[in-house]
This record gives C-alpha cells, sequence and structure tokens, in this order.
C-alpha cells in the first residue's frame, strides 16, 4: 500500500495511529541532526520528522532526500510541540515521526522553486507546466475549472437542456477569426475547418426538435493572443433555446450567474443583485465601451451643445466639425503632476493629442501658487494651437455658482463662459477635491480616449472592488459596419433577427440596422454574446445580400441550414458564456493563460511540447501540401 491518507487529511483525531503517505518532497529543514520533511501532494502539506533516535534506518534515507523526490513514509501521529502548531494548515496541529521511509523516484534540481514565492517567468513554467502544476495556486485554478464544470453540467441539466456533443471536423464559418483549416486525406485537396462556435449545429439542433441545448464546447479562432483571449483553443458554455423571445433567453442566463457565484465563488457578490441593461449606444455614450466596468460611475456627460460656441478653439472647433465634447469626473482623488502626465499618456497612446481637465480645490491658494499648479504642456487637447493660446499660466476663480472655498483651476479656464461654467456644475456637480477630464473631436475617437482613461484611472486608484461582479447587457448591436473602403460587412453574428424583421433590410442606411443581438459584460469583460436567431431563410438571404453575398454563396457556404430551414424552423435564440474568462474573473487572474492546466504561450505555442512543429516532407506529400519558403 503506497497511502493510507492523504498529505492534507490527518489532524488530532489521528493522534497514535499507524500512517502511510506518499508525495514530494516540498521543503527539508536539518536541526540538531533531526530532519523535518514537508511531504506534498495535491490535497495538502504534512510534517514528517526523521529522528535518528526513534529509527535511524529512516532519518539514514532521508538524509539523502532532495527536492521534489517522490517517497513513501510510514509513521506515528504525534502533536506538534507546544508553540510550533500552524494554524494555516489542516495538518498543522500534528507531526509524524518516521518509521520507515521509501524513494520512490528521484527528482533533478527543479528550473525553478515549486512555491507560489517563484519568480520564474512564464516561458519557463509553461516549458516545465508539469512541475508548475505542484504549485498550489496553479492547483487550485486546474481544480476550480473541474468544479465550475461539474457544476455547469449538472445546472443546465437540472433545468432541463440536453447536452449535444458537436463535431469538431466541420466547415469554415464566419465568427470573425480566422479558421485552423485540417487538410484531408481521403478528399485531396479538401480541407476541415475546427469549429470557430458550434453555431450552425445547434441551431440545426432546434430545426431537429431539441429545444433545450448545451455543451461546454472547445472551440478553436487563429486570433492573436491577449490577456483575455487565449490562443487557439478556449471553451464555451454553449445554449440554444426554441420558442424563446430575448426576455426568455436573458432569464436563462441571469439566473445561471446568480446560482454560480454563491454555488463556487462565495466570497464574490453580484453588484445589488441584479444584472444592469445598457443598449450599444448608451453603453458607448456613457462608458466609451461596449463591455463596461459599471462597478464605479465614472460615467460620461455630453456637452457638445454646451460648447459649441465656446472660446476655448478646441472644443470649437470639435463641434463645429461634426464632434463631440465629452467629460468625465473623479471624485475625491488628489492627483500628482507625474499621476496626470502617465494619464495623459493614455490618452495618447489611443489617439488623442493630450487630455484637458480641471481640478477642484478646497482653498484659495497664494497669488503667486497658481501658476505652479498646472501648465499648458499638461492640457489635454486635440489642437496644437490650444497650446498657444493657452500659454502657460492656470485660471483660478470661483465661478458658475460654486461655493467660493471651491476653486476650479486649469489652463483653459480664461476661455470658459459663465454659462459653461454653471453646465459643468449642473451635469458633473464637482466639489472640492474632484478632477474632470474632457474629450472632443470624432465621436469615436472621444468615446474611445475616454473609455481608455477611464479604465486607467480605475486600476491606478483602485475604484472597484475585486470581490464584486457587475455583470450588464448590452443589447442592439448594429448588424453591419461600414469598412475603410466604404464596403459593408457583418459587425457581429450574421445569422441574427434584425429589429423590425425582414422589413429592416430596406433601410437604404445599413449602419442603422440594429440587431438582436446582446452581450453580457462583467467587471469591463465580455462574457457572453448571443442573439434571437434569424429564422426566416428569405430575410437571411437578403441579410447576406447586404454584404454582396447572393443566394447561391449561401446555400454554397451554409447549405445545411439553408436546406433545414425550408422543413419548419421554430423561432430560436441562445448565447455563449467564455468559460475561461468567466473562470479567470472568479479567479481574479490578470492573464487568462492561467486557467488552463496546459496553457499556449503569449506567441500561441505550446513550448512543453514544441507546437507548433514542422512535419515531414513524407506525411506532406500523402496531403498533397507542399511547403513553400517566404
Amino acid at each position: 500500500m503506497h497511502r493510507t491518507h492523504t498529505c492534507g487529511e490527518l489532524t488530532a483525531a489521528h493522534i497514535g495511529q499507524e500512517v502511510t503517505l506518499s508525495g514530494w518532497v516540498a521543503n527539508r529543514r536539518d536541526h540538531g541532526g533531526i530532519i523535518f520533511i514537508d511531504l506534498r501532494d495535491r490535497y495538502g502539506i504534512t510534517q514528517m520528522v526523521f529522528d535518528p533516535q526513534d529509527n535511524e534506518s529512516a532519518w539514514k534515507v532521508a538524509d539523502t532526500f532532495r527536492s521534489e523526490y517522490v517517497v513513501k513514509l510510514t509513521g506515528k501521529v504525534r502533536h506538534r510541540p507546544e508553540g510550533q502548531t500552524n494554524p494555516n494548515l489542516v495538518t498543522g496541529e500534528i507531526e509524524i515521526i518516521t518509521l520507515s521511509a521509501e524513494i520512490l523516484a528521484e527528482s533533478k534540481t527543479p528550473p525553478f522553486e515549486i512555491s507560489d514565492h517563484t519568480t520564474a517567468n512564464e516561458e519557463i513554467r509553461f516549458k516545465h507546466r508539469y512541475l508548475d502544476i505542484r504549485r498550489a495556486k496553479v492547483l487550485e485554478n486546474v481544480k476550480f475549472r473541474a468544479v465550475m464544470n461539474h457544476f455547469t453540467r449538472n445546472w443546465f441539466t437540472t433545468q432541463g437542456f440536453t447536452e449535444v456533443q458537436t463535431p469538431i471536423f466541420t466547415v469554415s464559418s464566419p465568427e470573425g477569426a480566422r479558421d485552423f483549416l485540417i487538410p484531408s486525406r481521403l478528399h485531396n485537396g479538401k480541407f476541415y475547418a475546427l469549429p470557430q462556435a458550434p453555431q450552425q449545429y445547434k441551431q440545426l439542433l432546434m430545426v431537429g426538435g431539441i429545444d433545450k441545448y448545451f455543451q461546454i464546447a472547445p472551440c478553436f479562432r487563429d486570433e492573436d493572443p491577449r490577456a483575455d483571449r487565449h490562443s487557439c483553443e478556449f471553451y464555451q458554455i454553449d445554449c440554444e433555446m426554441s420558442f424563446v423571445e430575448q426576455e426568455d433567453v436573458f432569464q436563462v442566463a441571469e439566473s445561471f450567474v446568480k446560482d454560480l457565484i454563491p454555488g463556487i465563488s462565495p466570497e464574490k457578490h453580484i453588484r445589488e443583485n441584479k444584472v444592469y441593461r445598457f443598449t450599444h449606444k448608451e453603453a458607448k455614450n456613457l462608458y466609451g465601451s461596449d463591455k463596461p466596468d459599471v462597478r464605479f460611475d465614472l460615467h460620461f456627460e455630453d456637452f457638445t451643445e454646451d460648447f459649441r460656441n465656446s472660446g476655448f478653439s478646441v472644443f470649437q472647433g470639435a463641434v463645429a466639425t461634426g464632434g463631440v465634447v465629452k467629460a468625465m469626473k473623479l471624485e475625491n482623488v488628489a492627483m500628482s503632476r507625474s499621476e496626470i502626465d502617465a494619464i495623459t499618456g493614455v490618452a495618447q497612446a489611443n489617439g488623442a493629442k493630450g487630455l484637458a481637465y480641471i481640478i477642484y480645490e478646497a482653498e484659495i491658494p497664494e497669488t503667486g501658487d497658481l501658476q505652479t499648479q498646472t501648465s499648458a504642456s499638461s492640457l489635454t487637447v486635440d489642437s496644437p494651437t490650444a497650446h498657444s493660446g493657452a500659454q502657460s499660466s492656470s485660471e483660478s476663480h470661483p465661478v458658475g455658482g460654486i461655493s467660493p472655498k471651491v476653486i476650479p483651476r486649469s489652463p483653459i479656464l480664461k476661455f470658459f463662459s459663465e454659462a459653461e461654467m454653471k453646465a459643468l456644475e449642473e451635469k458633473l456637480a464637482p466639489k472640492a477635491g474632484d478632477m474632470i477630464f474632457f474629450g472632443a473631436g470624432e465621436y469615436a475617437l472621444v468615446t474611445k480616449v475616454l473609455g481608455a482613461v477611464r479604465i486607467a484611472l480605475r486600476d491606478k486608484y483602485n475604484l472597484a472592488d475585486k470581490n464584486e461582479l457587475a455583470f450588464a447587457w448590452v443589447t442592439d448591436f448594429p448588424m453591419f459596419e461600414r469598412k475603410d473602403d466604404g464596403s459593408i460587412d457583418f459587425e457581429h453574428n450574421p445569422f441574427s433577427m434584425p429589429h423590425g424583421g425582414a422589413a429592416a433590410f430596406d433601410n437604404p442606411e445599413p449602419t442603422e440596422i440594429y440587431g438582436m443581438q446582446y452581450d453580457l459584460a462583467c467587471n469591463g469583460y465580455e462574457i457572453l454574446s448571443g442573439s434571437i436567431r434569424n429564422h426566416d431563410i428569405k430575410a437571411l438571404v437578403k441579410a447576406f445580400e447586404m454584404v454582396g453575398k447572393g443566394e447561391e454563396e449561401v446555400k454554397e457556404k451554409f447549405g445545411a441550414m439553408y436546406n433545414a430551414f425550408q422543413y419548419g424552423v421554430p423561432p430560436h435564440g441562445g448565447f455563449a458564456f467564455g468559460f475561461d474568462r468567466l473562470l479567470m474573473i472568479l479567479k481574479d487572474e490578470e492573464n487568462i493563460r492561467e486557467v488552463y492546466a496546459f496553457p499556449k504561450s503569449g506567441k500561441a505555442e505550446d513550448v512543453m511540447m514544441n507546437a507548433p512543429s514542422y512535419i515531414d516532407d513524407a506525411d506532406l506529400k500523402v496531403l498533397g501540401i507542399e511547403v513553400r519558403g517566404e
């Protein structure tokens, strides 16, 4: 018998018992001829004691132990000496006085410390991921993933959904990313595609009468990795339902997260125990993002009309050319000059020329100090002419009904009228200790810049509670987008029903057609995407005609759906949760790669298995493939 117990279960209740444990040598300490070993397995750590006076042969074996040796130890459980207990361990009250020891496997010196304090970089850890998994933090993520898998499968099954596993080898689909293609040996010159999502299959299941479907589906997309997007593969909680409207779909998704969070992450809480709702346009207007983090306010207010005739040329010029002026208020944060410069850098990195701001102070400083508080070089403006106008002075005076003890300070104040200052007070209600940041220019750029500044301020000043989850529906996405060359393409899922049904496609301006498409955001991440599907085959063809694809092309690329929809298709809709991204949020990980047992690197490589790799010419020849040099 290799073990009677694990390394994470012995307590004072086992004192006096003889036990056998097996595991890895996590740590070794020599104290006055007595050897102490921390024995580790996936369940925990147990302190083993080797005293030559109790058993010299076991002590001699232990004297040869090195880090990460796999050993089998037998001994008696005893209470730790007074003052040496460890309340942080389940086994912290006891230790094992060892009577026999056996080395099951030796180990080379690990390339990094097997502990949560390791300083090894990601490439080294991923190269030796089998060692990395021994670390408690990594192991916890692997175990938590299993718990979330189990909870999800049980929840949907209990709700009457049928789990269906859809094919992995399939055809190319328009999900917005490149496909991974698999050459066919039996059908030379033809290729399979790995599914970017089970989109067509789950809709075909609705035609087949399986009205409530789900699966934890593997998906494959050839996309560049980023912190919240794993390269090559990911998993989603895929769900589709027949005879539903948007509210029915929302109810299922909301019920799932409201059961999931307390069920597996009780330390987290849902903000106000509700799910907020915004249209796509509202989310952009208020937060500069279609996946807003609403754990904190810092929303945008529009001042376009207020500054239409402004004396500040930057704002006036922006409005005159069809742009907008927006502002947001940061409360109770005193920013240093270097911090203001850093935030200005965020704005510039996102396309702005600068970042205009006003500081609201509690006291009127000495006149001679005004110029040192802010300078024109830190203003956020979209035109170099603003610098010449502002020069290097800062205006400071109580205006617009603000209390005399609250002083706005900024180089641009000299250009503001009383009415403009009044508008700021009415819409943002600034008080002492607050700051207002402005954006002026083309709408998309302004919302992008202020949105990025908003998130940077959140991270810098801890504006959001990491244990709070703020869910928000974002609805009514534009179905189409106009590309730089003037052509029209789908902005999201092409199979969505437009608001207004098929008649919506008669709109001469495609970018004004909005779909019954929705995302669920959580803490600034998109964690779900879905839609009510277009189950009218004529309307579906018309949608593709809007982007220059005729009916014959629809038949060719989506023949199964085209044919199936001729045989009675029910109204249906659904969604897919990003399983890995939601898990990342629940585990407070900053990078999604940390929630996979065997992740790809930031370069889309499996550095442990050396993938991707070259293939022998003989194997390529069988597939009819020739690799050409660049």
